[in-house]
């Protein structure tokens, strides 16, 4: 049986997202530490950016999945912990500049969660290797998970973000009130990274009388 490594299942890692955020849980530090037994069993011990995310076991089993991917590995534990608390100067150099390139595009308008109909742009892409990557305009290229692909095409310029949080609510079996947040969030990081728009409303053209 050929011994599997730890750096074989922190690269495949490298294709698993966070639900929140466009970047891998590589990059943004959320991995802690990788076990592997002389049988090829694999224990994963990672945290989350936040505590309490209702997303909690859709991440464990994407990670438990692309772990998988690793040929020789048998079974994968995955144990969420909360210490050390993640903090943003656990992120890679790599993350951190995506991160500052999202906030170099200028200081968007204020999102107007009442009225406003985001619209995604961009293109998907599929890779050889089955990941997913959103591309913007300027060809910078996201790797996302099914979920937010799936929420990306769900932002079809007629949807308000109400309907779009109970549309998540459904695809993902969790309440409104759990997700609305995370929604909120993942609005906000893909209009930064350029793949959702929210067309301002258009000045109603009014005339007065002298």
């Amino acid at each position: 049986m050929p011994a599997i490594t730890a750096e074989q299942i922190r690269e495949s890692l490298t294709k698993c997202m966070d639900p929140e955020i466009p970047l891998n849980i590589v990059e943004m530090g959320l991995v802690y530490g990788i076990d592997i037994s002389e049988s090829n069993d694999v224990h994963i011990k990672m945290t989350m950016t936040t505590q309490g995310c209702p997303l909690h076991q859709t991440l464990v089993s994407d990670v438990t999945r692309y772990a998988k991917k690793v040929p020789g590995v048998n079974n994968v534990k995955v144990d969420i912990v909360w210490d050390p608390p993640w903090t943003l100067d656990k992120m890679s150099d790599v993350a951190r500049a995506k991160l500052k390139s999202f906030s170099s595009r200028g200081n968007p308008a204020p999102i107007d969660y009442e009225t406003a109909l985001p619209q995604g742009v961009g293109s998907l892409i599929q890779q050889e290797d089955g990941g997913m990557v959103l591309a913007n305009e300027h060809n910078q290229g996201f790797m996302v998970n099914q979920a937010i692909v799936d929420f990306w095409r769900s932002c079809n310029g007629k949807r308000k973000i109400t309907e779009l949080v109970e549309i998540f609510a459904q695809k993902t079996g969790l309440q409104r009130n759990q997700v609305e947040k995370e929604v909120i969030q993942l609005i906000g990081q893909l209009r930064d990274g350029g793949l959702i728009v929210i067309p301002t409303p258009e000045a109603p053209n009014v005339q007065f009388k002298k």
